[in-house]
């Protein structure tokens, strides 16, 4: 029977076969857990003490796995950079420096781009680690320390594509990347450093990175109009729908936004245009201090249902304003 004359495989045979595959690579790290080699202890402690930088390497799948570690590394308090080992071998072995240490990735522990750089990073006295499977193989003998996680069959039905294995060494890569940046005291405030884009670096950030300054906030004294406010504060360039309210000692005690304008003017209560703004502002609104985490003011945001929340100072006064749509992407998901 021909290829275009087979039946197509039902779509529960491909699930199973999907199923199998994540189950094959489940058990090989549930079999790596139990037997975790002692060498992993030794290998922390050499990227905690190095004063240089992880030099991870590894070709072919391995090499994409150390990229991943590398990049794990570099995010976490270790610095790190890849080195492609042919590249190594012609001239880029001076990336190199005499306080770095080495990282390098093999399955068969005999890659032969990898143990070609071996030599000449042994006679310079550079620390060597090795991630593979076989405690007898040349990289591994020929280490400082080597991490031998043992044999584990691919989970491709051909037992040839590396699945298990590369799954393996990327949790052996993540756990050292891990325990030296638990081991190194970083913190969430190091992490903000070198994640300072996107949601996550947003929501580790504080607050007054991305709060709307005074100087583009809507300010008014609790004994003015409301109709004198919005007389004096016609400005095309404000940012925010929100009027935040200070006493006469500049301290905030309350807030007047847009949607508390529409409900007078629905409700036919323009008579309370000419009176203060004390009269109809919100008092004492949630805020939160300068100085705090975003992440806190992006919960206080959602937990209360709010579109504006002002941020002050230690003696109360407003510093700035945050609105719910600078920080809509990090707004908890639901549903």
């Amino acid at each position: 029977m021909s290829a275009a004359e087979r039946l197509p495989i039902a779509r529960f045979e491909t699930i199973r076969f999907a199923a199998d595959v994540i189950r094959a690579e489940a058990k090989a790290l549930e079999q790596l857990a139990a037997r975790l080699p002692v060498e992993m202890d030794d290998a922390v402690r050499m990227i905690v003490r190095c004063s240089g930088a992880v030099i991870v390497t590894g070709v072919g799948k391995a090499g994409w796995i150390g990229q991943k570690i590398s990049a794990t590394l570099a995010s976490t308090g270790s610095r790190s950079h890849f080195l492609h080992p042919s590249e190594a071998m012609h001239g880029d072995l001076g990336r190199i420096g005499d306080d770095d240490l080495v990282l390098a990735l093999s399955n068969s522990g005999e890659t032969d781009e990898l143990l070609q750089i071996v030599p000449a990073i042994r006679r310079r006295k550079i620390s060597l680690i090795a991630i593979t499977a076989d405690a007898s193989s040349s990289l591994a003998r020929q280490s400082s320390v080597a991490i031998c996680y043992g044999r584990y069959a691919e989970a491709c039905h051909l037992g040839l594509a590396p699945s298990t294995t590369t799954t393996v060494m990327l949790a052996v890569g993540d756990a050292l990347a891990l325990v030296a940046c638990r081991e190194r005291q970083f913190q969430s405030p190091d992490f903000a450093k070198f994640h300072p884009g996107g949601s996550l670096g947003r929501s580790l950030t504080n607050v007054e990175e991305i709060m709307r300054p005074l100087t583009q906030c809507r300010i008014a004294d609790q004994s003015e109009t409301v109709r004198a406010v919005y007389v004096r504060l016609q400005n095309p360039q404000r940012r925010s729908g929100a009027i935040l309210v200070t006493n006469d000692a500049g301290v905030l005690v309350g807030m007047f936004t847009d949607s508390d304008l529409a409900r007078l003017l629905e409700r036919q209560q323009d008579e309370r245009l000419d009176g203060p703004m004390s009269n109809v502002m919100t008092h004492n609104p949630i805020s939160v201090a300068y100085g705090e985490r975003t992440l806190l003011a992006v919960e206080t945001i959602a937990c209360h249902n709010i579109s504006e929340l002002p941020v002050i100072d230690s003696r109360g006064k407003p510093v700035g304003l945050i609105d719910i749509t600078d920080v809509v992407n990090l707004l908890p998901r639901t549903g």
